[in-house]
């Protein structure tokens, strides 16, 4: 059986995600141009017909329920492609605007995400950021972000995951620390080492390191003086200091080892990478300027890999 709504049904909507966002049905009519009791009795109309109540009324403040979040959600992104749509219909977005949220972990985010956004905005000046960067695995819907940066392969089979690259692993240390512990030349001799660890937020494991034996990539448990956790940074800058080797992404350190500052170690097992996924929710209408942004990232960073 289709549901058809009619008009004073849809407004209800509209006015609900309005009130949502704002936080105050007197905001919300201030900004539809109609009373608060006009907003307050179609709100009502809506929590009628739904038979839940979307949100928890004060004298003072509104505050959105768990069903009226849920609702939220959908309704907003549902009212955001029809939106779109009708302006890719009538010709009225030919170029994208509006606010993007996008989240990626730290060290993506800082040395691959972050200094590409100006470049994207000279592109598309009518495009806002909202930019999540830290190393908690956001949940896109819930949290009502377009856009996640995912460095592992992604579980989650109801988002769409989309190869962005290969984030090429390094072993370095610093001259200093070499000087005192001397130089590994095989992968036996990194027992002797202080190897400084990371371990992963999500698992409480150590992450094993990479390399190629043979041609094939292989794990390899080590150990050391220090973990950090939560944030990948971290393990760089003890290197940086002389607190013993590390494995990393080549795009955190590759100006240190053009400075000489870090020295590459055991090269010839070198070449293992880690997958780079963007995530994003299935839609039917992805917007115009999240396809935009994404095929933007594909180039750029395509190009530098």
């Amino acid at each position: 059986m289709k549901r058809i709504f009619d008009e004073k049904q849809f407004s209800g909507i509209e006015l609900f995600c309005l009130a949502a966002e704002l936080g105050s049905f007197t905001q919300a009519a201030n900004t539809a141009g109609i009373t608060p009791a006009a907003v307050s009795r179609s709100i009502s109309r809506l929590e009628e017909r739904l038979s839940v109540r979307l949100f928890v009324r004060t004298t003072r403040q509104i505050r959105v329920t768990e069903h009226g979040r849920r609702y939220y959600q959908q309704c907003r992104n549902a009212l955001t492609q029809l939106e779109e749509a009708e302006r890719e219909v009538t010709g009225e977005q030919s170029t994208p605007t509006g606010l993007l949220r996008i989240s990626a972990p730290t060290p993506y985010g800082h040395f691959r995400l972050l200094p590409l956004l100006a470049q994207f905005r000279q592109l598309y000046p009518g495009i806002t950021f909202e930019i999540n960067i830290g190393n908690r695995n956001i949940d896109l819907i819930a949290e009502d972000f377009d856009l996640a940066i995912r460095m592992r392969d992604p579980k989650d089979s109801s988002m769409i995951a989309r190869k962005l690259e290969y984030a090429e692993l390094v072993l370095v240390a610093s001259p200093a620390y070499l000087d005192q512990a001397g130089t590994p030349t095989h992968l036996d001799d990194l027992e002797q080492h202080d190897c400084i660890q990371f371990e992963l937020p999500s698992t409480g494991r150590r992450i094993p390191w990479l390399f190629s034996i043979d041609g094939n990539i292989t794990e390899i448990e080590t150990t050391g003086s220090y973990t950090c956790t939560d944030d990948a940074l971290g393990i760089a800058t003890l290197a940086k200091n002389s607190a013993g080797l590390v494995q990393t992404y080549r795009f955190i350190v590759a100006k240190e080892l053009e400075r000489g500052e870090l020295i590459e170690l055991l090269p010839q097992h070198g070449g293992a990478s880690r997958p780079v996924f963007l995530l994003y929710p299935h839609a039917r209408h992805i917007s115009l300027r999240l396809r935009s942004f994404i095929d933007f990232l594909i180039a750029k960073l395509t190009l530098q890999s």
